[in-house]
């Protein structure tokens, strides 16, 4: 590493970046995919549980005055606009304090609102935490998908991403059997179960954030930040404990990057970037953003009413169906996340958009004639949810790695809250409205507005989608510091120019 003076901060020339991306797969890689990826585990035994217990809570005896409705449209839009919130609240933080100190916030931010959540004694108390909630699950958002691009080897980058946002269902699947139980009157009292689901919730994440504390920073944050000195030193750490494992010497890195190195880079810099320099990929991120949010959130908090509602399952037994469906979810991610990187971004974002819209055409027409009973409804939405769900995680993968490093995490929160805003919120309100009133065709609706939104994004990606498989994120997005490198050599100048032209391909 070379450095030299250069304005008011340090030029540096590195091949950090090249060293992470040329590492290969390692138990240290695991601990990574554990200590961050534990966290969806969390948000989906929230988001099902919630959709689970809504009925029970409406039932007189919860502890509650709160209806169905309430739970699965208000509090859930309460917890969506939390989490919206929170993502831009702490994505500047991110980006301006590191990666690791903000996923450590976050998670304390959850655990302390979800206990609260568990001894709630009125309805406004029960809103207030929901928002809360969602409040620090949001900055979890911004704060580890920064991470993990920046931690995960490029040959790796999306089927990790993929597999690590799709543990959710993993959470969905927990949450749903959990509820089951909970629910059991024979074992717990009504005002009690469903308050021991948001206390667990709180316990894991304390074991969580006991896990995290053995992630490390990010070494391409601190390399922009002025912090190159501890960089190295982690990254060294890192190759030592992965030639260890090996027994053998890793190869030469491939590439070197000069930057100017800066301590912030300002909202009027970010949004230049975002929305000028980078439009396209903007556009890309907004539809693939509103297309999954209004058809993961509506159905998430949904689908528990619209199986008591229309097939009279009983509340206690609506988690059995759900946790089939997150099974389903769970194992798309985990099947189609390989092909992103080799059959590629392009290919896989708008097939799986595209083929989950029409797959949802096909059950809102079958759901129209009448023609599903729980079961089969339970079968078309898990094949539904089998594409969506890889194309729903791409959407994070995407944002995450199209733009510059210093505004990562602030693009993943902007995407994150303002297409969330526009499906995930609109969403269960419209689906709770739409359900509630019991007629199929206002059901059939909803139904197919998710559809066309998913069909949308799957257009646009086919069109705008960027071809990041196995690149390394400064070819994908030369980062900022790297332009305003201004004393460089002319040979480092001519590179960067180079990687700037091949970043908007």
């Amino acid at each position: 590493m070379t450095t030299a003076q250069a304005g008011t901060g340090r030029t540096v020339t590195t091949d950090i970046p090249a060293r992470l991306d040329r590492l290969p797969w390692s138990r240290w890689h695991w601990t990574i995919v554990i200590g961050l990826g534990t966290v969806w585990i969390l948000d989906g035994l929230e988001v099902t549980v919630v959709g689970n217990i809504a009925s029970r809570l409406s039932e007189p005896g919860s502890g509650l005055p709160i209806t169905s409705g309430e739970v699965t449209g208000l509090a859930a839009a309460l917890y969506v606009a939390g989490a919206c919130s929170g993502a831009l609240f702490w994505g500047r933080l991110t980006d301006k304090w590191g990666r690791k100190k903000l996923f450590m916030i976050t998670l304390a931010v959850y655990l302390g609102a979800t206990a609260l959540t568990a001894v709630a004694f009125d309805t406004w108390w029960f809103f207030l935490f929901r928002f809360l909630t969602g409040f620090g699950i949001g900055g979890e958002y911004a704060a580890i998908n920064s991470a993990i691009d920046e931690l995960i080897p490029k040959e790796y980058r999306g089927r990790v991403d993929l597999m690590i946002n799709g543990s959710f269902w993993l959470g969905a699947v927990f949450g749903s059997l959990l509820s089951i139980v909970a629910l059991d009157t024979d074992i717990f009292a009504a005002n009690v179960g469903w308050r021991l689901t948001f206390a667990l919730g709180a316990v894991l994440a304390l074991v969580i954030l006991l896990v995290r504390r053995h992630v490390p920073e990010s070494p391409r944050w601190l390399l922009i930040h002025g912090r190159d000195g501890e960089a190295e030193r982690i990254v060294s750490a890192i190759e030592r404990k992965v030639e260890e494992e090996r027994g053998e010497p890793l190869p030469r890195p491939d590439g070197e990057i000069t930057i100017h190195q800066r301590r912030s880079v300002s909202f009027l810099e970010i949004g230049r970037t975002v929305f000028s320099d980078y439009r396209r990929r903007a556009v890309l991120g907004f539809s693939l953003f509103i297309g999954q949010a209004f058809l993961y959130n509506a159905i998430t908090f949904g689908f528990g009413a619209i199986l008591t509602t229309f097939f009279d399952v009983p509340s206690g037994s609506t988690g059995y169906y759900f946790a089939v469906i997150a099974l389903g979810n769970f194992f798309g991610r985990l099947l189609l996340g390989k092909l992103f990187d080799t059959v590629g971004r392009r290919v896989m974002i708008s097939g799986t958009y595209l083929l989950s819209g029409l797959l949802l055409f096909g059950t809102a027409w079958l759901f129209d004639q009448g023609a599903l009973s729980a079961g089969t409804l339970t079968a078309c939405w898990c094949a539904v949810l089998f594409f969506a769900s890889a194309g729903a995680s791409s959407a994070y993968l995407t944002v995450s790695e199209v733009f510059p490093m210093e505004t990562r995490a602030m693009s993943i929160a902007f995407f994150y809250a303002i297409g969330t805003a526009a499906g995930g919120i609109s969403g269960p309100l419209l689906f709770a409205d739409l359900t509630g009133t019991g007629k199929v065709g206002d059901t059939v609706l909803a139904f197919q507005i998710g559809a066309a939104l998913m069909c949308l994004a799957g257009l646009a990606a086919a069109i705008l989608a960027v071809r990041a498989e196995r690149r390394s994120l400064e070819d994908i997005a030369e980062p900022l510091t790297a332009k305003a490198t201004t004393t460089a050599t002319d040979t480092a100048t001519g590179q960067a120019e180079s990687r700037s032209s091949a970043a908007t391909s």
